[in-house]
């Protein structure tokens, strides 16, 4: 991992990490053919917006108000075979690639809350480490939903 000099960076750093999974999403929403698996991966997309929008407001005016909370973990992405992204590929593939990129998510956000002093951005870092692992839990209930159920 990068080694940060300031909470600025460390924020820089992070709005950078939720660009990258904006487009990941939308990119994989432009792969699918079905409306509805379309619509999920941009829904995700706006909610990793919302993520590096918040992240800009911390930066922008020092208020690091956000709330940590336990979630579920499944463990499902522990046990899939990671796949690539293409254009043909199926919604199943799809969900192992999201429940990889959350569970990769949750584990950066978890370093980057243990490597500042700062409490108030420990807590931020945490917080969004929440939100991915509720984004993964839901791409693991969908998948045990969808798959495992057609199996």
């Amino acid at each position: 991992m990068d080694t940060f000099n300031s909470v600025n960076e460390i924020l820089d750093f992070a709005m950078q990490s939720e660009q990258e999974a904006v487009d990941f999403y939308t990119s994989l929403a432009e792969k699918m053919e079905n409306e509805e698996m379309n619509a999920t991966f941009l829904q995700f997309a706006r909610e990793e917006v919302g993520h590096k929008a918040r992240l800009q407001k911390i930066k922008d005016e020092g208020i690091f108000d956000m709330e940590v909370e336990q979630v579920r973990d499944l463990k499902i992405a522990d046990y899939v075979v990671r796949t690539k992204a293409t254009d043909d590929m199926e919604y199943r593939d799809a969900l192992v690639l999201a429940m990889k990129r959350e569970k990769a998510a949750f584990k950066l956000y978890t370093k980057l809350a243990e490597s500042t002093e700062n409490k108030e951005l420990q807590k931020v870092f945490q917080a969004l480490a929440v939100e991915e692992s509720k984004h993964k839990l839901r791409f693991e209930i969908e998948y045990d939903d969808y798959v495992m159920r057609e199996n």
